[in-house]
C-alpha cells in the first residue's frame, strides 16, 4: 500500500518571478546570441562564425585550393555536425554564397557547379556541387598550427573550433558582410585589397593618421559587379569618418553606333546585389506602362558577362536623358547603405569608422605575430635540446652503442651517464656484454628524482600557458646527464643516420636554430621590429592577392567599381520625349477610350461596343495632355501619348485614373495652359478656375468642385467673351456680366441662377455684342442679339428662353 502513496518528493519544483523579469531576461539572452554568434562580423577576420565554421572545416578535410574538391553535402554535413548545429541548408547556403564572384569581391571557395548566377537562381542542390578552398581562404587560415589564435570547444565539448581565424589581410573590408541582429544591423561594402593593405602601411607609418588621409588609399568601396559610384567625396568621406552612410551606385553603360544616325544603349555592369532578371522585368514593364517613353525595347543579350540593350524610340533623343530616366525609375542605381557595425575583440559590437576597423585588425596582426613568434621559439628550444643531445650522442657513439645494446633500462643509463669529456676518455670500449659497466651500477633507480632544468624554457607551447612537465628533466646532480627529451630523441634515431655526414648536419642545424632563435627575441623585444615584420606580411598579401590575381581566368585583383560625378540632371518635360504625332481621341459614352492614328474625318462612322455609342471625338497629338472632368468635381489628366491603340475598342477611362464607378464624364478635352474654365454644379453654383491648376499628377485626380449628397458636377466650359450665360431645367435663361463671377482654385462656388424647382442645365460664356448663339434642332446655328430682357444680375431667376431655343436646354 506504501507504493500507492504520493509523498509529492517527486514532483517537480516551481520558481516564480516576474514575468517582466522572466521575459526580459530570456530575450536579453535570445539577443546577446543572435549579436554575437550569429549576425555581426569579429573586426579581426571580418567573419561571421558560420563562415569561420566552414573554413575550418574544409581545412580539416584538406581541401586545399591545389587539392580535389569534395561534395558539398559532405562539407555541410561535417560543418553542422561538428561545429555548426544548425539547419545543414543555411549552412550550404552561405558556403554557396561564398563562391559566388557576383556576391563576394574574393570568393573563399573554389566551386564546382551550378552556383547560382547573377540572374538570381538558386544553386543546385548540395549532392551535386563539388567545392575546395581558394588561396585567398587559406590566408585566412595561415598559422592555424602555429597557435596564433585561441581555440575553444565546440558545442558539444568533443571537439575544438577556433575563435578567430589569423587573417593576413583585412577580410572585413575586403570582403564587406551584412546581417540583421536584435536592435542593430550592419552592412559593410566590399574593398580593394591592394588598396587596403596601402591604408594599412600608412596606419603602420603615422598611427594618429586621420580618417580623411586614408581615402587617399581607399578612395571608395569596389564591388564585384563593378559600377559606378557617383557619391560626392565629401559625402564618402564623411560615411567612412563616422562609419555610418551610403552610396549611390549606377550601372556602367556606353552607346553602340549602329550607322545612319540610329544607336543602341549597352549596360555591361549592373549595381551590387541587383537580380538582373528582375531588372530585365521591372524596365519591361516601365516601358509597357510608358513612364520611360522614350525608350522602345530592351533585350538580354548576356552570356558570360553582362550584356543588356536599351533601343530607344527615336534616334533624336539623347542618351543621356534616356539613361537619366532609368537612374530615376529603375535600380540601374540604387543606394548602398554603409552601417559599420562590428564586434571588436569578437565581444563588443560597436560603430567604427575606417581607422577603427584597419587599427583593430592591425592589433590583431600583432597579437598573431607575437603568438606565433614564441609559438617558433618553443619549438626552437625543443629541436635545440633534441640537437644537443644528438651531438653528444654522436661524439660519444661507442658508449651510446653500448648503453643501448647492453644495458636493461637504457634510457635512464642515456640520463644518468656522466658525458663530460674528462669522464668519458677513462671509459674504455666494451667488446661483450661481460665487459659493459653500466652507468646505473649499484644505483637505485627508484630513488632516483626527476628535477626541471631551471635554465630550459618549456617545449612545444606558449611559456606562459605551459604546464610543468613540458620543461625537459634530468636527474637531480646529475648536471652533465642528458634529459629526457634528449634520450628520447636518441633512441629513437635511425641507424642511418649514425654518418659522419649527418653530425656535420647536425652542427648546422644548431647554428642556424640559434641564430634564428636571436632574430626571434629581437622582433619580441622590439616594436619597431614587430611592425616591420606585419608591414612584409602584408605586401606579401598584395603581391600574392593585388592587381596580377587570378581567378578561374578572371583578374580579381585589379580595381572593378569606377567613380564619376553623378552630375546635373535637367527635368525634361514629357512633350519634349515624345514623338509629335497626329491622333484623334475618341471617347464613348460608357467611357471607353482609344487613340487612331492620324486626324481622320470626324464625321466618320466609327464602331463601338453593343449598346454604345460616340460622345467625344477630336483632332490631338501624342505630346498633348488630356483633362477628364468628372460629376464628382474631380479633374483627372491623361497623357495621349499613353491612350490605346485604335484598332480596337479602346480601354475604360477608369483603369487610368481613379474615377468611381457612380461618376460619370462631364467633359473631355485637350489642356492649353493659360486658359480659364467655368465650373459649375447642377444646384447652379460655379466658379472661374485656371487650367493649369486643375492639372493631377496621380491617378487619384484634383478635387476642384466641391458637391455633397445628390448635387454633381454638369459644366465645364473654357471661358471666351464677357458675360455668361445659363439656362435651367425649367428652360429659364440669365445672362449677366463674367466679372461677377470669382476665380477661384476649388471650393463650391457661388450661386449663378436661383431655381424653385430643379437645376442648372448648362452654362456658357461669350461676348454680349457679338450676341449668344447656339444650334436648333434642324442642326443651323441660331444667334440672338437682342438679349436685354434676359441680362440681369447673378444668382437671379431669369427670364424663359427665347423662341427657337433647344429642347434639351443646351447653349451646344
Amino acid at each position: 500500500m506504501s507504493d500507492l502513496i504520493d509523498d509529492g518528493a517527486d514532483a517537480p519544483m516551481e520558481t516564480a518571478e516576474p514575468l517582466r523579469r522572466a521575459i526580459g531576461e530570456r530575450y536579453l539572452t535570445y539577443a546577446l546570441s543572435t549579436i554575437m554568434h550569429r549576425a555581426l562580423p569579429d573586426a579581426r577576420d571580418g567573419l561571421k562564425p558560420v563562415h569561420r565554421r566552414i573554413l575550418y572545416a574544409m581545412r580539416e578535410l584538406k581541401l586545399s585550393s591545389t587539392g580535389g574538391f569534395r561534395k558539398s553535402a559532405k562539407i555541410s554535413g561535417d560543418v553542422m555536425g561538428n561545429y555548426h548545429p544548425h539547419g545543414d541548408a543555411a549552412i550550404y547556403d552561405a558556403m554557396a554564397r561564398l563562391a559566388q564572384d557576383f556576391a563576394v569581391r574574393y570568393p573563399l571557395v573554389d566551386g564546382q557547379g551550378n552556383f547560382g548566377n547573377i540572374d538570381g537562381d538558386n544553386p543546385a542542390a548540395s549532392r551535386y556541387t563539388e567545392a575546395r578552398m581558394t588561396a585567398v581562404a587559406e590566408a585566412l587560415l595561415d598559422g592555424l598550427n602555429e597557435n596564433a589564435v585561441d581555440f575553444r570547444d565546440n558545442y558539444d565539448g568533443t571537439l575544438r573550433e577556433p575563435v578567430v581565424l589569423p587573417a593576413s589581410f583585412p577580410n572585413l573590408l575586403a570582403n564587406g558582410s551584412s546581417g540583421i541582429a536584435v536592435g542593430m544591423a550592419t552592412n559593410i561594402p566590399p574593398h580593394n585589397i591592394a588598396e587596403l593593405v596601402d591604408a594599412c602601411l600608412h596606419l603602420i607609418k603615422v598611427p594618429d593618421a586621420r580618417d580623411d588621409t586614408l581615402l587617399n588609399y581607399v578612395p571608395g568601396p569596389d564591388f564585384p559587379t563593378g559600377g559606378v559610384i557617383v557619391e560626392p567625396p565629401e559625402n564618402i568621406a564623411q560615411a567612412y569618418r563616422t562609419g555610418r552612410g551610403a552610396f549611390r551606385l549606377r550601372c556602367k553603360w556606353e552607346v553602340e553606333d549602329l550607322g545612319r544616325g540610329q544607336w543602341q544603349v549597352v549596360v555591361t555592369e549592373i549595381p551590387y546585389q541587383v537580380q538582373k532578371s528582375r531588372l530585365v522585368e521591372k524596365i519591361a514593364e516601365l516601358i509597357q506602362t510608358k513612364k520611360v517613353p522614350i525608350l522602345a525595347d530592351i533585350r538580354d543579350e548576356s552570356a558570360d558577362d553582362v550584356r543588356m540593350v536599351l533601343e530607344p524610340r527615336s534616334k533624336n533623343v539623347d542618351p543621356q536623358v534616356l539613361m537619366n530616366m532609368l537612374f530615376r525609375n529603375s535600380d540601374l542605381e540604387v543606394r548602398f547603405s554603409l552601417n559599420m557595425n562590428v564586434l571588436i575583440d569578437g565581444v563588443t559590437p560597436k560603430v567604427c569608422s575606417m581607422k577603427e576597423v584597419l587599427r583593430a585588425f592591425l592589433d590583431f596582426r600583432r597579437e598573431v605575430l607575437i603568438r606565433r613568434s614564441r609559438h617558433r621559439m618553443s619549438k626552437i628550444d625543443h629541436r635545440l635540446e633534441v640537437l644537443q643531445g644528438l651531438i653528444t650522442a654522436f661524439l660519444n657513439l661507442d658508449r651510446v652503442i653500448e648503453i643501448i645494446r647492453y644495458d636493461d633500462d637504457p634510457k635512464a643509463a642515456l640520463m644518468y651517464e656522466d658525458w663530460s669529456t674528462p669522464h668519458q676518455s677513462t671509459l674504455s670500449r666494451a667488446m661483450s656484454e661481460a665487459e659493459y659497466r653500466s652507468p646505473l651500477a649499484g644505483v637505485d633507480v627508484s630513488g632516483l628524482v626527476l628535477v626541471a632544468d631551471p635554465g630550459l624554457e618549456p617545449t612545444g607551447i606558449l611559456a606562459e600557458t605551459a604546464p610543468e612537465r613540458t620543461v625537459p628533466h634530468s636527474y637531480a646532480g646529475r648536471e652533465n646527464g642528458l634529459s629526457d627529451v634528449q634520450a628520447e630523441a636518441i633512441l629513437n634515431m635511425r641507424l642511418r643516420s649514425l654518418r659522419r655526414l649527418e653530425e656535420e648536419a647536425l652542427v648546422r642545424e644548431r647554428d642556424h636554430l640559434m641564430e634564428e632563435r636571436a632574430g626571434l627575441e629581437d622582433l619580441l623585444e622590439d616594436d619597431g621590429l614587430q611592425w616591420e615584420a606585419i608591414a612584409d606580411q602584408l605586401k606579401e598579401a598584395k603581391k600574392t592577392f593585388g592587381k596580377g590575381y587570378v581567378l578561374d581566368g578572371q583578374n580579381v585583383g585589379a580595381r572593378r567599381t569606377q567613380f564619376a560625378e553623378a552630375g546635373e540632371v535637367e527635368e525634361v518635360p514629357l512633350e519634349a520625349m515624345i514623338d509629335r504625332e497626329p491622333i484623334t481621341v475618341v471617347c464613348s459614352k460608357m467611357g471607353w477610350i482609344r487613340a487612331m492614328s492620324g486626324h481622320i474625318d470626324l464625321t466618320r462612322e466609327l464602331k463601338f461596343k453593343d449598346g454604345d455609342e460616340g460622345r467625344f471625338v477630336f483632332h490631338a497629338e501624342t505630346t498633348d495632355r488630356l483633362l477628364v472632368f468628372g460629376s464628382n468635381g474631380r479633374f483627372y489628366t491623361l497623357s495621349a501619348a499613353n491612350l490605346p491603340g485604335g484598332r480596337g475598342m479602346g480601354e475604360p477611362v477608369r483603369l487610368m485614373v481613379d474615377l468611381p464607378n457612380e461618376a460619370e464624364i462631364v467633359d473631355l478635352f485637350i489642356h492649353k495652359p493659360g486658359r480659364k474654365l467655368l465650373v459649375a454644379s447642377s444646384a447652379g453654383d460655379g466658379f472661374v478656375v485656371s487650367e493649369d491648376e486643375v492639372l493631377a499628377q496621380t491617378r487619384s485626380g484634383k478635387q476642384v468642385l466641391n458637391v455633397r449628397g445628390e448635387v454633381r458636377a454638369r459644366v465645364c466650359t473654357p471661358v471666351a467673351g464677357d458675360h455668361v450665360a445659363c439656362v435651367g431645367e425649367n428652360r429659364k435663361v440669365l445672362i449677366f456680366p463674367l466679372e461677377e463671377l470669382p476665380e477661384m482654385g476649388r471650393g463650391k462656388g457661388v450661386r449663378l441662377q436661383k431655381y424653385k424647382d430643379g437645376g442648372l442645365s448648362d452654362a456658357t460664356t461669350f461676348t454680349l455684342a457679338d450676341g449668344l448663339s447656339w444650334h436648333d434642332p434642324a442642326g443651323r446655328t441660331r444667334t440672338e442679339t437682342e438679349l436685354v430682357e434676359w441680362v440681369g444680375k447673378r444668382a437671379g431667376t431669369g427670364r424663359m428662353a427665347p423662341r427657337g431655343f433647344p429642347r434639351d436646354n443646351s447653349f451646344t
